[in-house]
Order: structure tokens, then sequence, then C-alpha cells
């Protein structure tokens, strides 16, 4: 079967996470991501396990892509950036505004040669405004949205003490924007077969993260004092799991499917009553039932959902993770193969998934100048200076 992208030619000048993911998301699927990075590298070729030189965190999200290694500091590295944008369908990119225009590699510059080409920038504050030119990664946005201090709110919804505000565990707001990135260049590409134009994409972290928090609508209502805890780990006889309800739904279903009474005394306000019925519930889950096999009866008898809570470790041996091969192995690029999470997209009529290693620092600088602005021999000359190209190690 063929690939959804099979074809399309993506220019992916951005660094870490949030570009790279939206581009390794479109190499999934098919498209020829070739990947430029600076002299220096993409700083996650420092981060994670090395094998054959390459690091964990920059060979999951740049797996399948080709790499060029540009000096975009050079005269000569702008030029060929510029011709190579000529021949791309999408352009990803994730500096700061303004960097790309005094590089000479604004939109309109671009579209001008390249009117069908579609540019998703990807900044945290967005291409204008007050906060535009501030330094933005996911820990920041995190912060500005609120997402940390809600985090710090579940055992105070919970009725204990709100912890202290600490960094989430994934780059959601990075991961966020790269998705909806996609959507957007896969929407503009779309447009593109109507009209034969291209768009600039300008999607901010900001916005991103807070169309997807599906619980901000508290805060937009001022209705912060309702907001329920509807997810909460309990700790049981099966071990620690979390429980995906409303704990007002959890007594009531666990009630009427395993004969808990109710221990508040005459009386009680509704704090006690809570803390009444959250106590007969440890328990029911810690004291009366003993076993896993009789906690996980009684959670599906009251038809709720639970999960393990596992370490990143252990998650691949979820049942699902090994029947799908959410985590498959690629070329590691050392004779042998890698783990690297699979692709998501699974289509029953178009191939999709890893497409190989991650590239080393330059390593396909003549094969993609060969390919896309058939440059070689010669013609390669007034660009020497301004490509690097790293020795793999052997």
């Amino acid at each position: 079967m063929s690939a959804p992208l099979a074809g399309l030619k993506v220019l992916d000048l951005s660094r870490v996470l949030a570009g790279p993911f939206a581009g390794r998301m479109l190499a999934d699927l098919g498209a020829d991501v070739v990947k430029v990075e600076p002299p220096e590298g993409d700083v996650t070729r420092l981060w994670g396990r090395k094998i054959a030189g390459l690091a964990g965190y920059y060979f999951q999200q740049n797996a399948g892509k080709r790499g060029m290694c540009v000096n975009l500091k050079d005269p000569a590295g702008q030029e060929l950036v510029l011709r190579l944008a000529m021949q791309a369908d999408i352009l990803l990119e994730n500096f700061r505004p303004g960097v790309m225009a005094r590089l000479g590699l604004g939109y309109p510059a671009l579209a001008a040669g390249n009117p069908g080409l579609i540019m998703l920038s990807i900044s945290g504050f967005g291409a204008d405004g007050p906060e535009s030119g501030r330094a933005a990664y996911a820990p920041i946005i995190h912060a500005e949205t609120g997402l940390i201090d809600g985090q710090s709110r579940r055992t105070e919804l919970a009725g204990g003490t709100r912890s202290e505000p600490v960094e989430l565990v994934t780059s959601v707001a990075d991961t966020n924007a790269g998705l909806h990135g996609l959507v957007a260049v896969l929407s503009a590409l779309h447009m593109r077969h109507e009209t034969g134009k291209g768009q600039h994409v300008d999607l901010a972290m900001v916005d991103a993260t807070l169309v997807t928090d599906d619980r901000v609508h508290y805060a937009l209502d001022d209705a912060a004092d309702i907001e329920p805890l509807n997810s909460e780990v309990w700790q049981t006889a099966a071990g620690a799991l979390m429980i995906s309800a409303d704990f007002r739904f959890v007594w009531k279903r666990l009630v009427a499917t395993s004969a808990l009474t109710d221990p508040t005394p005459e009386g009680a306000d509704l704090p006690q009553k809570i803390a009444a019925r959250r106590g007969a519930v440890w328990k029911f889950l810690n004291e009366t039932l003993t076993t896993r096999e009789a906690v996980l009866a009684a959670l599906d008898r009251a038809n709720l959902a639970w999960g393990d809570v596992r370490t990143r470790q252990s998650a691949r041996e979820l049942p699902t993770v090994r029947h799908r091969g959410s985590i498959t192995r690629t070329d590691d690029r050392a004779g042998g193969t890698r783990p690297v999470p699979q692709s998501p997209y699974r289509m029953s009529g178009a191939s999709t998934g890893v497409r190989g290693g991650a590239p080393f620092l330059g390593e396909h600088n003549r094969q993609v100048l060969a390919d896309w602005l058939s440059l070689r021999g010669d013609d390669l000359k007034p660009y020497e200076a301004a490509l690097i190209e790293e020795t793999p190690p052997s």
C-alpha cells in the first residue's frame, strides 16, 4: 500500500520538540521530511542514551527523516535553504518570531517564489503581540496557562493540602502545538488543491494549550469552586489504581453493586460526610477485599473504569501496547534495532509508520541536494563552506 503523503516534500527547520514532532508525524505518513540543523546540531542530540552517537530524545522525534546541516549565518547557506524552500510543499519552523525574516526566509519572500508553499510557524506567544519575543518552552506555557497550578490543586480537591507546584512529566504544550499544527497544515494542503495557493500558519503554543484544556471552562465561567475531581489514584489491595470517575459516582456505584453502607453519623456536615464515605471506600478496597482479583471484579461489577499506575518502563508490557505494536523497533544506525513509539495512525488502505532511524548530522546533504535541486559535483562548490557533515561513529 502507498503512504498517504507520499511525494510531499517537507523542509523541517525546527528544533527540540513542537516542530520536530509534527515533522516526525509527516514522515510517518510518508512525506519526504528533510531536517535542516545548524552546525552545532539540534540540542536534543545531547538528551538521552546514545547509540551510534544518536541520543534517544533526538532519535524519537526525528526517526524516518533525512538530515542536512547548513550554516544559516553564511549567505551561501541562506541561499541554499531558500532554494530548497522553493521546492518544498511544507516548511516547519519554530524560531522566535522575526528570525526567519532576518534570514531572508520570511513567508512573503518564500511565497513570492513558491506560492503553493505551506509554512507552519510555531511560537510560544504567537507571531505578533506584546509577548511575541519571549523565550517559550513547554514548561513556561504550562505555568502561564494554569496547568501547573491546576495540577497542584488535585490533592486539595480531594480534601487534602495543595501540593507544591511542579512541572508536568511530559511536554504537552509542545506536542499539542505540533499536533494542532499538523491539523492546520493538512487543512491548508486540502485548500491548496482548490486554490493552488499555500498558507502561512501562525500557531501559538498558548492557543493550542488552552483549546486542548478540557477543564478550562471552569475558570472561564468563574466556576472553579465546583470543579470536580474526576479521576483519582487509590491505594488498594490490587496496588495503586487510577479510578476515572467523580467520587460521588464511585460511591453510588459501589453502594449499588457491593452492599456498602453509609457510615456518616447523623447530623454530619458535608465535609464530614465526604470524609466518612471516602474512608469507607478505602476500607472496602483494602481490608474487605484482600486480593487483586477481588478488587478488580468489584470495580468491573460497578462498571468503573480503572487502570494500573504503571511506570514508563512497564507501560510497554501493557497487553494493548504489545498487541498493537505501539512500541516498534527500527534501525539504530549501528547494525541493530532500537525501540521507538510507533505512529498512532492506522489506516485500512494506506501504509503508515516509522520509516527508519534518525539521521546523523548532515548525513543526507548531497543526497537531498541531488534529489531536490539536481545539484551535483561542481554545482555544489558555491555551497561547500556552508555545509557540515558529521562522520558517523565507526
